[in-house]
């Protein structure tokens, strides 16, 4: 009959490996809770947004109007408009370059080409910047859909609850938190 391994040597041979597992797969600081309807910030525009938190989305997607595509500096760039937060009959005006397009595939089986651009959000007390695919959702509930690109190791979503984290993200140097795995 084999004698069990005693706990000592069991210890000195798997603890070192266990600590360096931890330390390769090092997981943010904070992470905050957020309710599934949240509001934003467009950075750094400032722009508030009421937004769905959607775990269900890899891509974040933004409300974009009077969409018109154009060249500077030899890179495609995009001015959109989305509806005014503060004023429903006024609009603002937003340019971001555009880093790529994405091919969708709707419900209805129709496809769609999206242009997608990165989006800095703050969302409660992070700010991370992403791609975020620009689409009509005007009528849709919510001109902003966050989906885990943006929520990845900084935000767990409460299915119960909303309107728990207002954006206060430091904007005085810019950015309040940013993201560790990025190295921003």
């Amino acid at each position: 009959m084999e004698e069990p391994m005693a706990l000592p040597v069991l210890s000195a041979v798997l603890l070192p490996a266990l600590m360096a597992t931890a330390a390769v797969a090092k997981e943010p600081e904070t992470r905050t809770i957020h309710g599934w309807v949240e509001r934003i910030q467009i950075l750094p525009e400032g722009i508030p947004l009421k937004t769905k938190m959607d775990t269900g989305a890899t891509t974040s997607s933004l409300n974009a109007l009077n969409k018109e595509k154009f060249e500077r500096d030899g890179e495609r760039w995009i001015a959109f408009d989305i509806i005014d937060p503060e004023d429903p009959d006024g609009k603002v005006r937003i340019e971001r370059r555009i880093t790529r397009f994405v091919r969708i595939i709707r419900h209805d089986g129709e496809h769609q080409r999206r242009p997608v651009v990165s989006v800095g959000l703050c969302m409660g007390t992070h700010y991370r910047e992403e791609e975020m695919s620009l689409i009509d959702r005007t009528e849709l509930n919510y001109q902003a859909l966050v989906g885990r690109n943006h929520m990845k190791g900084i935000i767990l979503v409460d299915p119960a609850a909303t309107f728990i984290q207002p954006p206060r993200c430091d904007t005085t140097e810019g950015n309040g938190d940013r993201d560790p795995e990025r190295g921003a």
